[in-house]
């Protein structure tokens, strides 16, 4: 019997030759995010691309599906996939994306050029004084994966001291990391750091894992970047911090909740620069252009028989 596959990313010509040689003979639906429907997730074999976890429940036809996205908690919850379907993620994908928006971030909060932006739009020639640099400072990477290796190389590259923190044991220390140690550590850690980025998934181990006693360790100076995932954060905590002065500036790109209420207190937190879950997606064409590659080589190994790559484990959360 024919495969069918359902394809939902914004493809090229090119994209979609690419993906149709890797499984010759396979039958291909291609439907925008806002034009698939249930019908379709119900009679596809393969997916490429997320789609609302609420249409797969468990559905006894899908074989495997592809993510667009590092993160796979909307998946990987009980119900949601059968036993027997596989799900890989697209991790490597993201890491450029995301380390460049969250190392501009930190050089707009510790130029204070968020600030010159209001300035500037209320018409005011106002000098805000002292700013600091990267270089020579400790900058903590909590999740040391493909993200985190990018940010990493970043903030290394101007002169920083860098430590990563990571869920498994390092055998080789990466040459973009001083240090790298396990998630244990991550409170002894934070009162050394100038700078704290998160690039975690959502797994139920890191839920909230930087609430009120995680930034009551950070110095009063330090920056704090999240792009992992807004629930691994206790906004309430995050805002009572800013309040108080405990921590300096944070950037952040996601939030919890999400999207972020019009009336949600951390909008008029002090100093705080937050953008709308973008650093990812397919903003930058690369994005869109790894994705695209990953898929092809999944979709090549699926059409042969062989093991597929970033199959997503479910204990973890996190690719194998």
């Amino acid at each position: 019997m024919e495969k069918t596959v359902l394809v939902v990313l914004p493809l090229q010509a090119h994209h979609r030759a690419l993906l149709e040689e890797s499984a010759p003979g396979y039958a291909f639906t291609y439907a925008a995010k806002e034009a698939v429907t249930a019908e379709m997730v119900k009679q596809a074999d393969v997916i490429i691309g997320n789609v609302p976890a609420q249409w797969l429940r468990a559905s006894p036809r899908l074989a495997w599906l592809q993510l667009d996205s590092a993160g796979a908690d909307a998946y990987i919850a009980p119900g949601v996939l059968a036993e027997h379907t596989v799900l890989t993620c697209a991790t490597g994908a993201y890491g450029k994306a995301v380390a460049e928006h969250l190392f501009a971030m930190l050089w707009m909060l510790q130029k204070k050029l968020h600030l010159y932006r209001d300035h500037q739009n209320r018409h005011e020639w106002t000098d805000e004084g002292p700013v600091t640099s990267v270089a020579g400072k400790t900058v903590l990477v909590v999740g040391l994966g493909n993200i985190g290796l990018y940010f990493a190389r970043l903030v290394k590259a101007v002169g920083a001291h860098v430590i990563g923190v990571k869920r498994r044991p390092t055998e080789q220390l990466p040459d973009c990391a001083d240090a790298v140690y396990k998630m244990d550590r991550l409170q002894s850690l934070l009162p050394q750091a100038d700078v704290v980025a998160s690039v975690l998934p959502g797994t139920p181990q890191t839920r909230r894992i930087f609430g009120a006693s995680a930034f009551a360790a950070m110095k009063p100076e330090a920056f704090f970047l999240n792009a992992g995932r807004g629930i691994n954060v206790d906004t309430d905590a995050l805002c009572s911090a800013l309040k108080s002065r405990q921590i300096a500036r944070p950037g952040i790109d996601v939030t919890d909740p999400e999207p972020l209420l019009a009336g949600h207190a951390l909008w008029s937190c002090p100093n705080a620069l937050i953008t709308p879950h973008i650093s990812g997606q397919f903003h930058l064409q690369d994005t869109l252009e790894q994705i695209v590659q990953i898929a092809a080589e999944n979709l090549r190994r699926f059409a042969n028989g062989l093991e597929l790559k970033s199959v997503v484990d479910f204990e973890s959360g996190y690719s194998r």
